[in-house]
């Protein structure tokens, strides 16, 4: 068995007028809420092998946060995943089949529509994740990602 990880990145701040949205900033709840993340993962064994983050800032710096409580661990921004739809995070994921547990810090709706594909076999059949909440899915070490292929193993939100 392998995991995927997704995390969505914590609550940033407002865009401000002249502001890209690539620039925003986690606000000081976001903050709190990426370091409490961080906290559960490394409470419950949950470090990866290996992170692929958006290259928006409030991804960035929710990952900081992380690795604050989780220790270093190979990591690389990886432009797709901003503004992703589940199809395309999925062959994302697929390009990484040999790492044991794979982390992707990200946006929604692409990761909640990938949890769902993954688990419940329908990209529209979602639930939701609030910022700063953590899905691990579990599947099968070499298979492809395809609908219905995983395990939700865990679930949490600040």
């Amino acid at each position: 068995m392998r995991e995927l990880i997704l995390l969505r990145h914590a609550h940033a701040e407002p865009v401000v007028p002249g502001q890209a949205d690539l620039d925003r900033p986690l606000s000081a709840q976001g903050l709190a809420e990426a370091e409490a993340a961080g906290r559960w993962l490394a409470e419950h064994g949950w470090v990866p092998d290996q992170v692929l983050c958006s290259p928006a800032r409030r991804a960035r710096e929710t990952l900081e946060a992380i690795l604050t409580a989780i220790g270093y661990v190979e990591q690389r921004l990886e432009s797709a995943i901003y503004e992703a739809t589940a199809g395309t995070l999925a062959g994302l994921a697929d390009n990484y089949r040999e790492v044991d547990r794979l982390m992707m810090v990200g946006h929604n709706p692409g990761f909640e529509r990938l949890v769902a594909l993954m688990h419940s076999g329908q990209s529209g059949d979602y639930r939701g994740m609030p910022t700063a909440s953590v899905a691990v899915l579990s599947l099968p070490a070499e298979a492809a990602i395809e609908p219905g292929i995983a395990t939700l193993s865990a679930f949490w939100w600040p």
